[in-house]
């Protein structure tokens, strides 16, 4: 297990992915506990990327419910189809959010969020959770954080 990151702040956001993921994979290779391989997850891409929060929603109850996280306090249960978190499990796929009050129904955890990505954690073809990112700048998120934070959640094996 790698015990330290090598943060790269230079490059683009692309080579930043490229070399943060192999560091991921090392943090979990062995280890089976999900919380744990979650937990250093989110702690990975908030010192990469320094976002406002990141964190997962677990499914528990036919609700998400809210996982290992690295920011400010955060809502802690979202009904399926409710807000972006919802939205994405209810339709099984990424939403890139570029203005969160744009969003119908977005769900204002903080007012300081401004951006937002979530992508959903599969168990099979069941979404079992997702990974949400938000930014306090509108306009944060792009095609290449859906690439990579895609792939990222891959690495979590069910």
């Amino acid at each position: 297990m790698a015990e330290d990151l090598t943060i790269t702040q230079s490059g683009t956001k692309q080579e930043q992915y490229e070399a943060l993921i192999p560091q991921i994979e090392a943090l979990l290779q062995g280890e089976p506990d999900l919380i744990a391989n979650l937990a250093n997850i989110v702690a990975a891409l908030k010192q990469q990327f320094n976002w406002f929060w990141v964190g997962f929603y677990l499914v528990k109850e036919a609700q998400l419910v809210l996982g290992p996280f690295q920011g400010p306090v955060a809502c802690t249960r979202i009904e399926k189809g409710r807000g972006v978190c919802g939205t994405s499990w209810a339709e099984a796929k990424t939403l890139l959010v570029p203005d969160v009050d744009a969003f119908p129904g977005h769900i204002a955890c903080s007012s300081l969020s401004k951006s937002e990505i979530v992508v959903p954690v599969f168990a099979g073809e069941n979404v079992i959770g997702v990974l949400d990112a938000d930014s306090s700048e509108l306009n944060e998120f792009d095609e290449t954080d859906v690439k990579y934070l895609e792939q990222i959640v891959k690495i979590l094996q069910f």
